[in-house]
């Protein structure tokens, strides 16, 4: 499945192939929101409830994109994230967390996290991103104002 976008001239249609995004998060209310919300955009939802089942499931999928809780039994995130990293680098990882400690964000920025994402979440935010980061993903270059098609 496709999904199709209608850039500024209605004459021009951009089809997209949906992403494939990998959810890591220990609450499984999180990791079900997340999945809803990915299918609702057309994409793919790969599901991980924790860093160790993040890093097999990525080898196995290769997702584009994956949304990782930091605080998890097992595997942290921050371990995940280098893991994942280490094997593709291609991957973009955004960092989920609660917990704003600077130092564990700025270690995150250094394995590679594309960005961070606080707890609670805004559900408009999140679709918001995704839908830009397809966008990113395509080529498409935002407006001066920051806004995309």
């Amino acid at each position: 499945m496709s999904t199709i976008s209608e850039l500024g001239d209605s004459s021009e249609k951009m089809v997209f192939q949906p992403l494939k995004i990998l959810v890591v998060d220990d609450q499984v209310g999180v990791r079900s929101l997340f999945e809803i919300l990915i299918r609702e955009e057309g994409d793919e939802a790969y599901i991980a409830q924790n860093g160790m089942e993040a890093v097999e499931l990525a080898c196995q999928v290769i997702p584009d994109l994956v949304f990782m809780d930091v605080k998890m039994p097992l595997m942290g995130g921050i371990e995940a994230l280098e893991r994942i990293k280490e094997v593709l680098p291609e991957t973009d990882v955004v960092i989920m967390t609660s917990y704003g400690a600077e130092e564990t964000l700025t270690r995150a920025m250094q394995k590679g996290a594309l960005c961070f994402l606080a707890k609670p979440f805004d559900i408009g935010e999140i679709k918001e991103f995704i839908r830009r980061y397809r966008w990113k993903r395509a080529g498409v270059q935002a407006t001066a104002s920051g806004e995309y098609p």
